[in-house]
């Protein structure tokens, strides 16, 4: 890719968000946020999502 095309690139990219309006654009920033997994599921694996989770429980109880 040359850097003319990924200028070109950037600019739509740029020019699009920044045609959108201002709901739009918080609307789609906050549904990407509810989709991301839990930190320490993305960052640690499942196994130890499963440990903080059956102590969270345990301590409710």
């Amino acid at each position: 890719m040359k850097s003319n095309d990924y200028v070109k690139y950037l600019t739509q990219t740029v020019v699009k968000y920044i045609d959108q309006p201002k709901d739009e654009r918080k609307r789609h920033r906050i549904e990407k946020k509810d989709m991301k997994e839990p930190f320490l599921f993305r960052w640690f694996g499942i196994l130890s999502y499963l440990f903080y989770w059956g102590m969270k429980r345990k301590k409710h109880k």
